[in-house]
């Protein structure tokens, strides 16, 4: 069975919505590519951040050995 007129309407409008110029949907895919870009950008200063910290000096006084 060929599908009808109907069908091949729905498919077309499904996927202007998904594909077309300034869909809604392309737009929100978009800002969600954005903030994925973002957020692994914000990962990758952390890193950067943490390998540039010095190694904390031990300030803990020596027990004295005479005791």
């Amino acid at each position: 069975m060929a599908p009808g007129w109907m069908q091949l309407a729905l498919v077309a409008l499904i996927a202007l919505l998904l594909f077309g110029g300034r869909g809604k949907i392309s737009s929100i895919m978009g800002d969600m590519a954005k903030g994925i870009k973002s957020f692994r950008t914000g990962l990758k200063d952390d890193d950067e951040d943490q390998k540039k910290k010095p190694e904390p000096i031990d300030v803990t006084p020596e027990k004295d050995k005479a005791s």
